[in-house]
């Protein structure tokens, strides 16, 4: 019997609907993938390597159900994730990936843990501009409120994304905050501390101010006091919402890393101006963030305009991850004017040094 086959028209339209079906059926996918791997299917089957396991085999080991194993390894299957030869299950590339991957494992657990839930109420969040998801983690106006309360496992696996994208980064960016030899620097969006200890590590003559809301402010603090640092810094409770509020002034450096990018761009153009007024003569501003037109490689890309629906359902209802004109528009409107950019920065990050215009 002669072969189907498809024109090459054809061919697209088919890979096309399959491309389709996995949209359609994401969700499902990522439950199960997600329970193999946290339930241990995947790590069995590595640790049998090329001999792979069966059905009954791994049934025998009395860890599942017979019944949760066809059904999860069949997704699992589908996916890419294993695969099966004479009757015997084996890991797949993607499946060893997802063993070993840190960033995967994160990304994981933050919208498994984190976001999952809240997702579902996108459509309410995009229509109101409120974190509508929010409700599933807390009763908090944003989840910036409710950091120290977040519930486990998603208080863990917020963390863990959080630092993981910001941590890589800070080793590599600090010659560039003491270039200029501020004396006094101003940590916006200080959040647990992390960058205003190496700072204080790195050098010993510089004022540092930390600003954020004020039960993040006590975290930072208390990173603070573990490192010996306290005193060489000064706390102040703000709230970036507060547009009359002025920042302390006379600044030779504001640092903001990870942090415009959890308000609308109306705020964000309020907060370049309060930095612009808080700047002394010689001051500059860097910012260090997520651009996802600025990545080496389409992954990156991927992930981080994915994590925009985050920002929305969960965290504020109406910020996102930015495309780098963005920033450079709005601190233009407020009186900047950019320096340099420098891309490639730990995982994903740019830096951008702003001078006044």
């Amino acid at each position: 019997m002669q072969d189907k086959k498809f024109s090459p028209e054809r061919q697209t339209a088919f890979a096309a609907r399959f491309e389709a079906q996995k949209i359609a059926f994401g969700p499902v996918v990522f439950q199960c993938v997600r329970y193999a791997w946290k339930r241990g299917m995947l790590k069995a089957l590595s640790d049998a390597g090329d001999v792979g396991l069966s059905l009954a085999d791994l049934s025998a080991t009395g860890s599942w159900s017979e019944y949760a194993l066809k059904l999860v390894l069949e997704t699992c299957l589908s996916a890419g994730v294993v695969y099966l030869r004479d009757g015997k299950y084996l890991l797949d590339k993607t499946g060893y990936i997802l063993l070993s991957d840190a960033i995967t494992q994160i990304n994981l657990d933050f919208i498994g843990d984190v976001c999952y839930r809240g997702l579902a109420d996108l459509d309410q969040s995009l229509d109101q501009q409120k974190p509508v998801g929010l409700a599933q983690l807390g009763d908090w106006p944003t989840i910036y409120q409710g950091l120290d309360r977040l519930p486990e496992p998603a208080k863990r696996s917020w963390f863990a994304f959080d630092h993981y994208y910001s941590d890589t980064s800070f080793p590599d960016i600090l010659p560039d905050v003491f270039a200029t030899q501020p004396r006094t620097l101003m940590d916006i969006g200080a959040n647990t501390g992390k960058f205003s200890r190496a700072a204080l590590a790195a050098n010993a003559e510089v004022k540092l101010h930390l600003v954020d809301l004020p039960q993040q402010l006590a975290v930072a603090e208390q990173t603070l006091i573990d490192a010996g640092t306290r005193e060489r810094a000064q706390l102040h409770p703000y709230d970036l919402l507060q547009k009359e509020k002025a920042l302390p002034a006379d600044m030779d450096l504001v640092w903001m890393s990870q942090f415009l990018s959890c308000f609308s761009e109306d705020a964000i153009a309020s907060i370049f101006k309060r930095v612009a007024a808080a700047l002394s003569e010689r001051g500059q501003v860097l910012v260090l963030d997520t651009f996802w037109d600025r990545q080496r490689y389409d992954i990156a890309s991927y992930c981080l305009i994915n994590t925009s629906p985050y920002f929305t359902a969960l965290a504020s209802g109406n910020s996102k991850v930015y495309e780098s004109a963005d920033y450079i528009r709005l601190a233009e409107a407020a009186g900047l004017k950019l320096v340099t950019v420098r891309d490639d920065i730990g995982y994903c990050h740019s830096l951008m040094r702003f001078a006044r215009a």
